[in-house]
């Protein structure tokens, strides 16, 4: 009998794995190299120099080691860049990368336009990157259904656990020694498994949705901070008996909302004034590179193009960041020490390598207008493709105040109509006393509203792609989960006679 070799298969499949996320980060950041070997090219820059130039964009990564590759077999091996290119593409796992540096081989080799060339390409490769952020799009949302479906099944749990325990079917299950659910279990449901799932949700989101925001650090220390606050108030009200009032079942959804609250609010507000000046960033970036561009063409120098389209208004937020590299360069400050100023006021991704394709040219190239004219039309192109991306993944975000209100509404309307019965003569039931049917829903009341503040991370990262734009979603869905669970009991207890 032979023993299957389970190690080599599991280090093939995560070799496998491993290469997938290269490829990706390949198809990912090759757009920006193609644009960059484009721009240079437009600019006369020689085809090693282009190279060179890559080994020292951090911005791109994977490209960056590649270009290092590439460089060292020059230079050390003794290859000439059409080989190496050559070599590259056999090896690379992308199609995408695969088909460029063929084309580019071919197209030197056969004496071709390498500027047209590569401007084919460039056009080609954004209208894939469109194709697929539509089919990005369509996964998300096969995603937020699934995760529907999950809140529907944690749902119909929580409707067929209250009818059990509030009616006499548990009875005859204990006195014939049938397992029944317990308290326990219902928790564990609540407080573990629930959570559990909406975290593997989350885990898969993040695979699927990339976030253009880099070094998003301050929301999260700040969200650390306040949870240990809020986790160290929770347990001081468990164990000291002059806080103990505030786990009563009337107080204690109140004190776990604000608790929540207390975590994402700080968190969301430190977001919301990072994101605003991004987003005005990536919404104005196009019409500052058109300007440049524009006023390139009437001859002025780079620098005063770029100082002219600075004094451009109505970019927003943006207009100080732009007004900084205004007056760094009338006191003459170089290029590059600008964009390290830039790189400390923007955290969007394509916004900073737009620039630094920007800087690369008119430092390598002389910003030649046909080079700034190809970069700012990609960088529309871009815009474009985000605006769409964001258009279509708003509604997303309605679906999960409804999520919130029918789950609160459901619940609450389930467990009392079911307790009223249970105080009738009917058959198979027994009177159940209020103060365990008001824990009850004290139980299901704090399972809802943590899972309405978890909801709103999930979709936080599927409509703006960072699990930091979740601060401002949870807060507002576990808000929303507590007013329809306040007022629904309220109704329906008014409606029952249960609440005076």
């Amino acid at each position: 009998m032979q023993v299957p070799l389970r190690g080599p298969k599991l280090f093939g499949r995560m070799l496998s794995r491993f290469f997938e996320e290269d490829t990706k980060e390949i198809n990912h950041e090759l757009p920006f190299a193609a644009l960059l070997f484009t721009i240079l090219a437009a600019s006369e820059v020689t085809l090693y120099e282009s190279w060179k130039k890559l080994c020292s964009i951090d911005h791109l990564p994977t490209f960056q080691k590649e270009a290092k590759e590439v460089v060292r077999q020059v230079e050390v091996l003794g290859y000439d860049p059409l080989t190496v290119m050559q070599k590259r593409a056999e090896k690379t796992k992308s199609k995408s990368y695969r088909e460029f540096l063929l084309g580019y081989v071919s197209a030197v080799r056969s004496g071709g336009n390498i500027v047209n060339y590569l401007r084919s390409k460039l056009r080609s490769i954004f209208e894939i990157q469109s194709a697929a952020a539509i089919r990005s799009i369509e996964r998300l949302g096969t995603l937020v259904e699934a995760y529907a479906v999950m809140l529907i099944v944690t749902l119909c749990s929580y409707i067929l656990f209250i009818v059990f325990s509030t009616t006499s079917i548990f009875e005859p299950m204990k006195a014939t020694g049938t397992p029944c659910i317990s308290t326990p279990v219902v928790c564990l449901l609540i407080f573990l498994l629930t959570p559990l799932i909406s975290v593997v949700f989350m885990v898969v989101a993040h695979f699927e949705r990339k976030s253009n925001l880099v070094g998003l650090r301050k929301p999260y220390q700040v969200a650390a901070v306040a949870g240990a606050g809020a986790c160290l108030f929770i347990a001081l009200t468990i164990t000291m008996p002059q806080l103990q009032f505030l786990t009563a079942p009337q107080i204690s959804p109140l004190v776990v909302t604000a608790c929540l609250l207390t975590i994402s609010i700080p968190a969301a507000g430190i977001y919301i004034e990072m994101s605003r000046i991004n987003n005005a960033a990536e919404n104005a970036m196009p019409s500052f590179l058109r300007d440049v561009t524009e006023a390139r063409k009437t001859g002025l120098s780079p620098e005063k193009s770029i100082v002219h389209a600075t004094k451009r208004p109505g970019y927003g937020k943006f207009s100080e960041v732009l007004a900084l590299i205004r007056s760094q360069m009338e006191w003459g400050v170089p290029l590059r020490k600008i964009f390290g100023s830039i790189k400390r006021k923007i955290q969007t991704w394509p916004v900073i390598v737009n620039f630094l394709i920007l800087v690369e040219t008119i430092k390598m190239g002389g910003g030649s207008s046909v080079a700034l004219e190809i970069l700012t039309e990609y960088s529309e192109k871009q815009k474009d493709v985000e605006t769409n991306k964001k258009s279509l993944l708003r509604p997303y975000v309605i679906l999960a105040f409804i999520w919130s209100v029918l789950i609160a509404l459901t619940t609450t309307m389930v467990a009392l109509t079911v307790y009223t019965l249970t105080q009738l003569s009917l058959p198979g039931a027994t009177p159940m006393p209020f103060v365990v049917m008001q824990e009850q829903m004290n139980l299901f009341s704090l399972g809802i509203l943590l899972q309405c503040w978890l909801s709103g991370f999930f979709v936080g990262k599927v409509n703006e792609g960072t699990f930091a734009a979740g601060f401002k979603y949870s807060a507002m869905l576990v808000l929303t989960a507590h007013i329809s669970l306040a007022l629904s009991q309220s109704l329906m207890g008014s409606m029952f006679g249960l609440v005076s």
